[in-house]
């Protein structure tokens, strides 16, 4: 009762046949592999631009001892 036979599916493919008809149905198919591939070549081309160097690491300069003492005094 709940699984779907083999002539259930039959049906449902020809009714799909008479909705869309052959012609439409290839365009969609042709439309959906066209954009699979547009995709598939954006990420080709994400792979390939380089990646920008990083910056080399800059150290922060702390005040010596004496200047910090000779800072709390004045």
């Amino acid at each position: 009762m709940g699984s779907l036979s083999i002539w259930h599916w039959i049906i449902v493919l020809v009714v799909v046949l008479l909705l869309f008809g052959r012609g439409k149905l290839s365009e969609l198919m042709g439309d959906a592999a066209k954009g699979i591939k547009a995709f598939k070549k954006g990420m080709a081309d994400d792979e390939e631009t380089p990646a920008k160097p990083a910056e080399p690491v800059r150290s922060i300069e702390h005040p010596s001892k004496v200047e910090a003492e000779q800072t709390k005094v004045s």
